[in-house]
């Protein structure tokens, strides 16, 4: 008996598995794009509030003739001020995001950084166009040797963000990642406690490299913009 010309043929296991697979390779193709999409847009925004902050702390010394101390804590945006200095003399620490009105989490969810040259954040004796900085920011050539990004112990500030591996960074809750053990030599200086020299360079996810694996992005208050913003509101000399 022959079949009905209106008999509807299912499709075969085999059928069915060629189109899975056609999908999967359609949709494997897509999420790629969009996961470095993503990223990208994450390190826009997170360098975007970089340098809102960076403004905001020349905004800070151009009212109040000073730069802010680090965070009380994790919990805590107000700058960590007892009389005049900041508490236990400390440099570094959290960005004092509260103070400063600006936000506190990278597009990674982990607090920004922050250390000052301690005579700049002094409100009793506000700075001067003399007053010494203390801080240094290095990169590395082509070759992998560490060379000057700024003129040595210039910086009055510097800004962190750990960047998406998050190493050594605090989280919402100021709970600390680990590092990458010796995988990350240059990220590790930039979470020195005594805070005078920093890294800032090209990431990469390579450890083999000089300095190690390094995804921080680190920006800096220029003195030259910073006192010039204070001439200009006669607030220096």
């Amino acid at each position: 008996m022959k079949a009905s010309p209106f008999t509807q043929r299912g499709f075969t296991l085999v059928e069915i598995a060629i189109v899975l697979i056609v999908v999967g390779l359609l949709i494997g193709g897509l999420i790629t794009p969009l996961s470095t999409q993503l990223e990208q847009r994450r390190s826009a925004d997170t360098r975007k509030a970089l340098d809102e902050a960076r403004e905001a702390l020349v905004g800070y010394a151009v009212r109040n003739g000073h730069l802010p101390c680090p965070a009380i804590s994790a919990a805590n945006g107000l700058e960590d001020r007892a009389g005049d200095r900041c508490t236990n003399e400390r440099r570094t620490g959290f960005l004092p995001w509260a103070t400063l009105g600006t936000a506190k989490l990278d597009s990674w969810g982990r607090i920004f950084l922050y250390s000052v040259t301690p005579d700049f954040a002094d409100s009793a004796a506000p700075f001067r166009l003399s007053t010494p900085r203390d801080i240094t920011v290095a990169t590395r050539d082509a070759a992998g040797n560490l060379v000057a990004a700024t003129a040595p112990n210039d910086i009055p500030a510097v800004i962190i963000s750990t960047g998406k591996n998050g190493y050594g960074g605090f989280s919402d809750l100021g709970v600390r990642l680990a590092d990458a053990g010796t995988g990350n030599a240059d990220e590790k200086a930039n979470l020195n406690p005594i805070g005078t020299a920093f890294i800032a360079r090209g990431g990469s996810d390579n450890a083999a490299l000089p300095g190690g694996a390094f995804d921080d992005d680190v920006v800096w208050v220029s003195p030259n913009i910073l006192f010039n913003r204070m001439i200009a509101a006669r607030r220096l000399p």
